[in-house]
This record gives structure tokens, C-alpha cells and sequence, in this order.
């Protein structure tokens, strides 16, 4: 396992070659809902334009590309780990479970995993670390759309189940009004009861 930082183009060329899947995850900052995962592995011969980093497009662009990305793509799995098992295991370890989780969920084994960030999870293949990868990679940055747009849909249905809250808004993170919602309606069984904010709410009772 290695962990690139300031990737050159060759090496992301090098890494790139043969089956590999991109995997990255959205949710691991906000008080509220599953983290969510994708593991994506891309098709040479049918390449998707457009791709970055999820945060770096408008919500139009990434519903395009995830319909996209589900039309050309060889294979797409989608991982989570829950509220509880966050708690449990800690943000950083749940996130790592749901990234296997992610792996595990595709139809065939790649050759090589390469993950956003500075942290690899333990897999029987050969995974890789890439800093900023969602922006360099491919596969990555399909991943980030797939599950950005999946957590975001989800935080839609509980903004429906809690229109209080205003989800659809802040999406669950440690906002000004989300901060004002948990003060006034309380803490819900979808919060993530070992995150500060939330266990403060609770210790009031």
C-alpha cells in the first residue's frame, strides 16, 4: 500500500491500467445518517467526460453523470455504515468498514483498489491512497459522485421524515440551523450519538 501525494500524470497513468475500481465516501462530517461509499470500476473503452471531484460540481451536473456513470460503467457497488456503527467503531473505522463494504459489493475483484485520501482499509488486493484523488482519478471521481448523490437523496427523505430539521438543506452537517434544530426538537434516532454536538444535546436532557 502506498500513499501518493502531488501524484504525477505517469503515475496516475500506471495506476490507472487493467480493472481497477475507484472507491471514496461522503458523510463522515455530518452529526446525522449513514457514511456512504462507492466503489467504481470505469470502462477504457466507454470514458465518461466531465468527471471531478463531486463537491466541484453543480447538483444538475452530478444526477447527469450518475445516470452516466450507471449507463457505462463495468460495475458500481455502494457501501454505508450506519449511525450505530459509527458510534461503536468511531467515524474513521466505520468509514473503512463501509469502503470494504463498497469492494465487496462488486460483481468481479479488481486488480487494484485506489481510494481518496491518506488511509487504506485492509483488502486481499492491492489498494492505494491518493490525496485529492477524487479530482485526479477517474474512477474516484466517479465513485465520489455515486455517493454524494445517494447520501444526498437519503438526507432528502429524512428532510421529508423531519421537515424541522431542514436536511435537504445542510444535508446533516454541524450547521448554525442544525445546531438551532437539535436545541429546539431534540436528538433523533438517525444522530450520530458519539459526535459532540449530539452527545451535548443529550447530557441536556
Amino acid at each position: 500500500m502506498a500513499v501518493y501525494k502531488n501524484i504525477t500524470d505517469e503515475q496516475v497513468q500506471t495506476l490507472c491500467v487493467g480493472y481497477y475500481a475507484g472507491v471514496d465516501e461522503v458523510g463522515r462530517g455530518p452529526l446525522v445518517g449513514d457514511v456512504v461509499t462507492a466503489a467504481v470500476v470505469l470502462d477504457p473503452n466507454n470514458p465518461i467526460a466531465g468527471l471531478n471531484d463531486s463537491k466541484k460540481l453543480t447538483e444538475k451536473k452530478r444526477l447527469a453523470l450518475y445516470d452516466e456513470i450507471y449507463q457505462k460503467a463495468l460495475d458500481v457497488s455502494v457501501g454505508r455504515a450506519s449511525p450505530a456503527e459509527i458510534d461503536e467503531l468511531n467515524i474513521l473505522h466505520a468509514t473503512m468498514l463501509a469502503m470494504q463494504r463498497a469492494v465487496a459489493g462488486l460483481r468481479a475483484t479488481p486488480d487494484r483498489i485506489l481510494i481518496d485520501g491518506n488511509r487504506v482499509p485492509e483488502f486481499s488486493v492491492e489498494a492505494h491512497a491518493v490525496i485529492k484523488g477524487d479530482g485526479l482519478i477517474a474512477g474516484i471521481s466517479a465513485a465520489s459522485i455515486i455517493a454524494k448523490v445517494v447520501r444526498d437523496k437519503e438526507m432528502d427523505e429524512l428532510d421529508a421524515k423531519y421537515p424541522q430539521f431542514g436536511f435537504a438543506k445542510h444535508k446533516g452537517y454541524p450547521t448554525k440551523a442544525h445546531f438551532e434544530a437539535l436545541a429546539q426538537h431534540g436528538v433523533l434516532a438517525e444522530h450520530r450519538k458519539s459526535f459532540r454536538p449530539v452527545q451535548e444535546r443529550l447530557q441536556q436532557g
